[in-house]
């Protein structure tokens, strides 16, 4: 499995694939395609981007645009992408797989070059963590393009053609369920949701990435004046939580490890690039909306979420405050997934399988 630590979505998706695969019994290896690129090309790939949509977000919203056309931004990719072919081979080699799977977008464009020049030689699948597929995701080598949801693959048969199979999500089980109330009221307390300021307001997590990025701090502030108490989950971004904190009436969090459970206490997601906070929002049934995301791929993220999968996009306080009460009505929804460990083995030849694929 080949993934990119460019946040934390990919890798997400990875580890819980991984877990999946090893239950069902298969023996299973990660890497980073970014550990086979030379230090200044991971440089560029992990240090650029969050710069980019940080202090650049036209520039950005303009390199995502201009790779739709293959043109000269398309090329600088794959050459990007060609610099990994040695190491990635070696790892393929040392690995000796029945298939091999990408999470990452470049992780797809360079196994499609390792396919294309004959050193893969057996299936490569992709599973898109993006609601919105867009071109990086796609490769026609590759043997099969896997989405999280009917949304994202009906999107890209539109605009792409081809055929695009739901997989479902990949988030860790613990999503699914509910915790015990005694635990719930005890994290309302520590958060301070009970009596004084928050007392009685409803609750919107703000959700920014692992790197907190984006206009989060004006999003709380946007979300407080419509009525609501914002915990703003600013990842690993201490600057950040440090300007959530000195905003009145919102709750700034650092990093957790208990993101299952705020999305139990809180009544919508707010988020701003729809990765794997959406994905994490949509097993635990939590009504999202999304508002100021970031360019690039942020924003494709909302227009499909908005075409396709009932996900608001307001564009304006107070369409966000409308588009909060709505989701608040709605309330929360749980549906049937299917298993993506089970869409990867269907792609291994039946002889070397040792467990049913449905283990």
């Amino acid at each position: 499995m080949v993934s990119g630590s460019v946040g934390a979505g990919h890798d997400g998706a990875a580890a819980e694939l991984a877990l999946r695969l090893g239950a069902a019994g298969a023996d299973v290896v990660v890497r980073d395609l970014l550990d086979a690129l030379p230090r200044p090309a991971r440089a560029l790939l992990r240090d650029g981007y969050e710069v980019a949509v940080a202090r650049a977000p036209l520039f950005f919203e303009w390199l995502f645009r201009g790779m739709e056309r293959h043109g000269a931004l398309w090329r600088v990719e794959q050459e990007v992408c060609g610099l990994g072919l040695d190491g990635l081979a070696r790892w393929v080699r040392a690995a000796a797989p029945d298939v091999v799977v990408s999470t990452y977008p470049l992780a797809s464009q360079a196994l499609g070059q390792l396919s294309d020049d004959g050193r893969l030689r057996v299936p490569f699948v992709t599973y898109l963590t993006d609601p919105a597929v867009h071109t990086s995701w796609l490769h026609p080598a590759a043997a099969a393009h896997l989405t999280v949801t009917e949304a994202t693959a009906a999107q890209g048969r539109a605009d792409y053609g081809g055929a695009f199979e739901v997989a479902g999500p990949l988030v860790p089980r613990r999503f699914e369920d509910r915790p015990a109330l005694a635990e719930l009221v005890a994290l309302r307390e520590q958060l301070g949701l009970h009596g004084g300021l928050h007392g009685g307001r409803p609750v919107a997590l703000l959700a920014a990435g692992s790197l907190g990025m984006g206009a989060v701090v004006p999003s709380a502030r946007d979300v407080v004046a419509a009525g609501w108490t914002p915990l703003v989950l600013c990842g690993r971004n201490d600057a950040l939580c440090r300007d959530v904190a000195a905003v009145p009436g919102a709750v700034a969090l650092g990093w957790r490890s208990d993101v299952h459970a705020l999305m139990q206490v809180a009544d919508v997601l707010v988020h701003n690039a729809g990765g794997l906070a959406v994905t994490e929002a949509l097993v635990a049934g939590l009504p999202a909306v999304t508002y100021r995301s970031i360019p690039g791929h942020g924003r494709a993220n909302a227009a499909v979420l908005a075409e396709r999968g009932g996900v608001p996009w307001p564009t304006t306080p107070l369409e966000l405050a409308s588009a909060l009460d709505a989701q608040l009505a709605r309330g929360r929804t749980r549906e049937a997934h299917p298993d993506a460990a089970a869409a990867v083995l269907a792609h291994v030849p039946a002889s070397r399988l040792r467990v049913p694929a449905s283990r």
